[in-house]
């Protein structure tokens, strides 16, 4: 990876696997707008961005050297080797023919409190919905960033809300699961640091533990926002991709099992009637 500074832009050059349309808009995160020019504007850990690919090199406008060096390398996983990693995954028969067809997706790593929200809203909902409620909670009791971008609220502002605040926002029925869920994070009963530090087992049975947290939404947090890579989501689509696997999931999966699912469920998605 090059990373040189040119017409106050962060250009990157290097980085292999990073398909800005198969990784964020996949459904893993629910910040990013696609822009009129092909780029990408959104929010993530407080910060504004508006990336965008041109001739293989990534282009990071709206941000300085700093946030570049101190949030969005790790966020977009930049120093990960994703082609060694794809190319392990192509081991499996289904997967190989799917990464060439989808090659480009890439796990971000997003902060454990917003991921964790952005599940549980997630539930029985689709994308366009997810992305409706979670913007409008961010615009009622985020922080403006940047012409009409608003930072994802702490759980400390959302522990003063009451269900009805919620219901408001059109959450329905989580709104129960959203209101005591910033409060036992913003009191410290619920740790989330805490559960990043422990074992895969041990961090799922905490999360299950959470009054509206089931295991869908236990593992969705745990890929996307606590950095488990070995965590493996199972939805209506992953459940039947599972008929091709009769016997386990492949080696070659082994812990990367959830880089694996973002593939297959993508395949499925376009794939299975």
């Amino acid at each position: 990876m090059q990373v040189k500074v040119k017409d106050n832009s962060i250009v990157v050059s290097g980085v292999e696997c990073l398909d800005l349309d198969l990784t964020l808009d996949c459904g893993q995160a629910f910040r990013w707008e696609k822009q009129e020019d092909g780029s990408y504007s959104g929010v993530a850990g407080g910060y504004f961005l508006n990336i965008k690919k041109e001739n293989g090199d990534l282009i990071f406008n709206n941000t300085s050297v700093e946030v570049f060096n101190s949030f969005w390398i790790h966020y977009f996983d930049l120093n990960r080797d994703y082609k060694e990693i794809c190319n392990k995954l192509k081991e499996d028969e289904l997967l190989s023919s799917t990464i060439d067809e989808y090659y480009g997706i890439r796990i971000l790593n997003q902060e454990p409190w917003e991921a964790l929200c952005s599940f549980v809203i997630s539930q029985q909902n689709n994308i366009k919905r997810i992305k409706l409620i979670i913007s409008r909670l961010c615009r009622a009791y985020g922080n403006e960033l940047e012409n009409g971008f608003y930072s994802f609220p702490s759980a400390e502002r959302l522990s003063k809300l009451s269900v009805e605040d919620f219901e408001a926002l059109g959450t329905g029925y989580r709104a129960k699961y959203l209101e005591k869920l910033s409060k036992e994070v913003a009191c410290g009963k619920i740790d989330l640091e805490k559960i990043k530090s422990l074992s895969l087992e041990e961090a799922r049975k905490e999360l299950l533990s959470i009054y509206g947290v089931g295991i869908k939404v236990a593992n969705c947090a745990l890929l996307f926002g606590f950095e488990f890579y070995s965590a493996f989501p199972v939805d209506v689509w992953m459940k039947r991709v599972m008929e091709y696997y009769p016997d386990g999931l492949p080696e070659c999966f082994e812990g990367i099992e959830g880089i694996a699912q973002q593939y297959l469920f993508h395949w499925a998605r376009n794939n299975i009637k």
